[in-house]
């Protein structure tokens, strides 16, 4: 996650994700804060969130909700992470 004791709880049966802070449409979460890391960050989006696949709708703590193939597409932190 974007901060120590972050969370994400995926609803497997209904393809949705409830990522908090850690993934938004066209950004991420903020790394500026105590204890927080972007390198984690960027490894909780590619090794825990992107695996549940391009269908999977993503509702973020804050704005609206997207999935996760267009983060895939259009994110640039995501893009440039993945080296795309």
């Amino acid at each position: 996650g974007h901060s120590p004791g972050h969370v994400s709880f995926v609803l497997r049966g209904h393809g949705m994700v409830f990522s908090g802070d850690v993934l938004f449409q066209g950004s991420i979460g903020r790394t500026d804060l105590p204890y927080a890391s972007h390198q984690t960050l960027m490894e909780s989006i590619r090794d825990k969130l992107l695996p549940l696949g391009d269908d999977c709708v993503v509702m973020p703590g804050h704005g609206p909700r997207t999935t996760i193939g267009a983060e895939r597409r259009s994110n640039p932190f995501v893009r440039e992470f993945l080296g795309e």
